[in-house]
């Protein structure tokens, strides 16, 4: 096993859909659009077979530290609570730009759509991988 596989499996230890799901389902609306963007962009970029193992286990690593209940800042702090997963996921997606493609930016929008309405602005989250 090489060195990214070796990261990606540490990495699934704390990630899996169901639990990523749950985590979403329970926190969407205070997590706020940008938070549910970035994430389903990363979601749907893993899902893609071309991702290579070293952009894979960032993702996973970065999905599973939003799942985790602890991190550092917690998510109960009002205002900041999410800005220390933001920022993970960001670095994740500056990691996956060159796989996300339209059709996985569409997926993520129309699913952040249906969650928050067709007027949301995804511009900060695009302005990052674009």
């Amino acid at each position: 096993m090489d060195k990214n596989e070796l990261e990606l499996e540490q990495n699934k230890k704390h990630y899996s859909d169901k639990k990523l799901k749950h985590k979403l389902g329970k926190v969407a609306k205070k997590a706020g659009v940008s938070v549910v963007y970035a994430v389903l962009l990363l979601y749907y970029t893993l899902q893609k077979p071309e991702v290579p193992n070293k952009v894979r286990a960032s993702i996973v690593g970065a999905l599973g530290y939003f799942i985790l209940p602890i991190d550092l800042l917690p998510d109960t702090f009002v205002g900041i609570g999410y800005v220390d997963d933001l920022t993970i996921l960001v670095t994740a997606l500056y990691q996956a730009t060159s796989y996300i493609d339209d059709e996985v930016k569409s997926k993520a929008r129309e699913k952040v759509e249906a969650w928050f309405g067709e007027d949301v602005d995804t511009s900060e989250i695009d302005g990052k991988i674009e």
